[in-house]
């Protein structure tokens, strides 16, 4: 019998996308080994050349103009893409997005971003026949995720399946599966082995995310969370951003022995392990990472638009906390170097974690794949005819 194969398409638009679309392949695998996985950034796949200005484009307007990035968020919100946008993604990469299809034959395509989404749903309605799923990233949902071609929406919490729902979009093609986190972050490890492999100190330990976009701490942030390292062991990790990575190595108040500074690494798992706290920005991935691990969580610098909407979620459900004052970051760092947070905190974040099931999104998707090439009843070429 031939493996079955799931398409897996993103976008770079923020790291979370993407690396939900991986997560969600290793659990496929993980659960089982005969899945055959492909995961795109369709854009840049398609166009290497013009996707690197786009996604460049969109990162400097992130962090120089956040507030523009929130207007065109909150304007078209409810609206799915309009005609003129999903006519001109269509003329850019019909040709293309047909030749993938049908090159990799693929039983079922998964969109983890709205311009994969919106592309394969005009194949769809020019006659392509592959079940498409569309998994939100998030915990909201903007209304260029929704296109009438999508078989099932893939969703975080019954809060977003309600909100499709007020969108008119049908009750059973919406299914609540969580997000997807890779199968590292289906277990937690003992806290003191974590830091022993690490390398780190087995004290109290606070993780500290978000410098892959370039986005820069506070002076006063840094001042406050310096204040503890005899108490409070920081790890900073800094993703890709090597040049944030090498300013906070050289930044006097962060020279300590119970400070570290972590560039890009695949062990975030293990780091989270390791942590009592996460301070972060809250995308949705990182939560979602966050929540697997039962850690509480501090939020600061939100991107508007979805990130807002994410930690307004986080913070509605006890998960974790605004850091919008000194006063927030001392009482959390007073909590874990005593070790009283969770006797004290309104929520117990760990027993709030079976709410959450890390290997949910993966095994429901492979049940859905099961029965897609279950009712397969036509012959794999797949015929795809031009839209006008």
């Amino acid at each position: 019998m031939s493996k079955k194969r799931v398409l897996i398409l993103s976008e770079g638009f923020g790291s979370g996308h993407t690396q939900a679309g991986y997560a969600l392949a290793a659990g496929l695998k993980q659960i089982c080994p005969q899945v055959h996985t492909k995961v795109l950034e369709l854009g840049s796949f398609l166009n290497p050349t013009v996707a690197p200005w786009i996604l460049s484009a969109y990162r400097i307007t992130v962090n120089t103009s956040p507030s523009l990035v929130g207007l065109l968020y909150r304007k078209n919100y409810e609206k799915p893409l309009g005609r003129v946008a999903t006519l001109a993604l269509h003329k850019m990469f019909y040709h293309h997005a047909v030749q993938v299809v049908r090159q990799l034959k693929p039983d079922l395509i998964i969109c983890t971003h709205p311009i994969p989404n919106t592309i394969i749903s005009r194949l769809k309605a020019s006659g392509l026949k592959v079940p498409l799923y569309t998994l939100i990233t998030d915990y909201d949902a903007h209304g260029s995720w929704i296109t009438p071609q999508v078989d099932q929406f893939l969703v975080s919490t019954l809060e977003v399946r309600d909100l499709l729902l007020k969108r008119g979009v049908k009750p059973e093609s919406i299914q609540v599966t969580g997000i997807p986190v890779h199968p590292k972050f289906w277990n937690a490890q003992n806290k003191q082995s974590a830091r022993r492999e690490l390398g780190i100190k087995d004290m109290p330990t606070a993780l500290v995310m978000g410098g892959g976009w370039g986005l820069l701490f506070k002076e006063d942030l840094i001042n406050r969370l310096s204040a503890w390292k005899d108490n409070v062991q920081i790890v900073f990790c800094m993703g890709s951003n090597e040049k944030l990575a090498a300013k906070l190595q050289n930044h006097p108040s962060l020279r300590h022995h119970n400070i570290t500074v972590v560039g890009y690494t695949q062990e975030i798992s293990k780091w989270m392990d390791a942590a009592d706290l996460l301070i972060t920005k809250p995308g949705g991935m990182t939560c979602t990472e966050g929540l697997s691990k039962g850690l509480p969580m501090l939020f600061y610098e939100s991107i508007p638009g979805q990130e807002e909407k994410n930690r307004e979620y986080f913070v509605r459900r006890g998960y974790g906390e605004d850091l919008d004052s000194g006063d927030i970051l001392d009482k959390w760092f007073e909590r874990i170097s005593t070790g009283t947070v969770f006797n004290e905190y309104p929520v117990n974040t760990f027993s709030l974690q079976p709410l959450y099931k890390p290997k949910r999104c993966a095994t429901e998707v492979m049940e859905l794949l099961h029965s897609a090439v279950q009712m397969k009843n036509q012959p794999s070429d797949i015929v795809i005819q031009r839209a006008n």
